[in-house]
Formats: structure tokens, sequence, C-alpha cells
């Protein structure tokens, strides 16, 4: 297994882990990009966006939802919060396995750079 979030999920390296049940793992980026930083991951390994099917649907869905409460919770859901899916290299995924990105805490521009 060579995949940086595999190893994560598996335990095989070290994560400030946030939220964990049998399906997503969510722990601190390593390199916040505001305040609140938090990458909600599938226990299952699907590189990219573009490797989602239909029976993904649902997983998308909780991968949503989680992100959003964990938003809530750190009270960033008046101020509001940000959640991103970045798909391939020139979009800003460096690590090919899905995963939503929550940003709060800080005011975040648009378009993104």
């Amino acid at each position: 297994m060579s995949c940086l979030f595999c190893k994560i999920v598996a335990g095989e390296i070290p994560a400030v882990r946030v939220y964990e049940d049998e399906r997503l793992v969510a722990f601190n980026d390593i390199n916040p990009q505001a305040p609140m930083h938090v990458l909600v991951v599938p226990r299952v390994h699907v590189a990219t966006l573009n490797d989602l099917t239909a029976e993904h649907d649902g997983l998308v869905g909780e991968m949503v939802r989680r992100g959003t409460a964990l938003a809530k919770a750190r009270g960033f859901d008046g101020s509001g919060f940000r959640t991103v899916f970045n798909c391939n290299a020139q979009a800003g995924q460096t690590v090919f396995h899905i995963h939503l990105h929550v940003l709060g805490g800080r005011a975040l521009a648009w378009p993104p750079g």
C-alpha cells in the first residue's frame, strides 16, 4: 500500500483524528490553510472523483454531511465554511485518494487561487 491516506486510515501513519466511523476518517490537515482545515477521507480507496461510481453516491453524501457537522461543532456554521474536492493535479490534488477539505475560521476569497 503506497497511498498516504490509506496508511493514515490504517493507523500506519499518525494523524490528529477528529472523527472516525466504519466508513470515514477525518483528521486535521498537516498544512492548514485556515484555523479549521480538516480532511474527510473514506476508508475505501478511490483515487479521484473521476473514479466514483453510482455505488459511491451515499459515501460522498456522508463525507459532505460529516464535514458540515465538524464545521458546525466548531462554531463555523454561522460565519461560514468552505468544502472542496480537488480532482487531479492541475486542480491541486496531491494525494490520489478522494478527500473533502473543510476550511473555516477566516475569510476565504473567491475565486480560489
